[in-house]
């Protein structure tokens, strides 16, 4: 069902022959096996091609009618960068929500990022100079300066440590990338970004928001004490949304929600469910590949295969 959903052809046009050499594979088989072992939740691509070899089914799904067919690993893997470096599943994303979603009015946002482990050597952090904080900060400059391109730019995207308090107030630490995602009602994921593992959620915030606001209309922006900070704030309203941001104390008296906004607030654990199902059922815990690139393309395989699910739930 997601094969027929996403419009592979109109990102993949059909190789043509004629030139010197030898013939490239047929990237279009090549995507959907992508996107198969997104959905089987398999661990690698030696995994995917020996359930290829075994399912018929599948198979012939992604467009080979025998075994033989089947590309090597190599193969497999030079079209796995080729995706990575087009951003070939972050467009396909992009069309299937525009296509299913830009009509209808998207009640809340919650908007939240998870800790990606990466199998790579990472960065070791910068102490950023107290002279360059401030009014220089990034979210400033992301307010009044810098357009969304320049932005999604500015981000950190090299491997290297986070650190963050869990849910149970406990620090956590790990080596990698830090996905955010904005989530529709429905545990439809919006959009998403990759970076370091050390940049704050907040950094993400403002470009996150631009990117969904050219792809659904929203009333509503949930966001957790992370996300509290006036810019932010009045960024979501500058954009004739209603921000629902809980409050950080930072050393003051919590200040708590009304009921009607404590009530919406608590819809904020539909991010949470949507990263625990990528993370345990769409391949978010089998990061084999290194790079920005490549890592944030294993994860919008990922993203889109449970896109796709959801949106069929949703219709159903």
């Amino acid at each position: 069902m997601l094969i027929e959903m996403v419009s592979l052809e109109e990102h993949l046009p059909q190789p043509s022959f004629g030139m010197r050499g030898r013939p490239q594979s047929d990237r279009r088989p090549l995507a959907r096996a992508f996107m198969a072992k997104a959905v089987l939740n398999l661990p690698d691509t030696r995994s995917l091609i020996d359930y290829l070899q075994e399912s018929q089914t599948t198979r012939r799904l992604c467009g080979w009618s025998r075994r033989g067919e089947i590309p090597s690993e190599a193969t497999f893997s030079r079209a796995f960068s080729e995706f990575a470096v087009t951003h070939l599943p972050q467009r396909l994303h992009e069309a299937l929500i525009k296509q299913c979603e830009s009509t209808r009015l998207v009640g809340h946002i919650c908007r939240d990022a998870t800790a990606i482990t990466a199998r790579e050597k990472p960065r070791r952090r910068r102490s950023i100079p107290k002279k360059r904080q401030g009014k220089h900060r990034r979210i400033f400059k992301q307010f009044h300066e810098m357009t969304l391109d320049e932005m999604v730019d500015d981000l950190p995207k090299h491997c290297d440590v986070g650190r963050k308090h869990n849910s149970k107030g406990r620090m956590e630490q790990w080596a990698g990338y830090s996905l955010h995602v904005d989530w529709a009602d429905g545990e439809i994921p919006i959009s998403c970004l990759l970076t370091s593992a050390s940049t704050h959620d907040s950094q993400a915030a403002i470009p996150l928001a631009e990117i969904s606001s050219r792809r659904v209309t929203s009333l509503y922006d949930i966001m957790d004490a992370a996300y509290d900070d006036t810019l932010i704030r009045e960024h979501s309203i500058a954009m004739n949304h209603v921000p629902i941001i809980d409050h950080n104390p930072r050393r003051k008296a919590k200040q708590n929600f009304d009921p009607a906004k404590a009530e919406r607030f608590s819809l904020r654990s539909s991010a949470e469910r949507g990263f625990s199902r990528i993370k345990d059922s769409f391949g978010a815990r089998f990061v084999r590949v290194r790079g920005h690139p490549k890592v944030f393309a294993h994860l919008m395989f990922g993203i889109l295969a449970l896109t796709a699910e959801q949106l069929l739930r949703a219709a159903s």
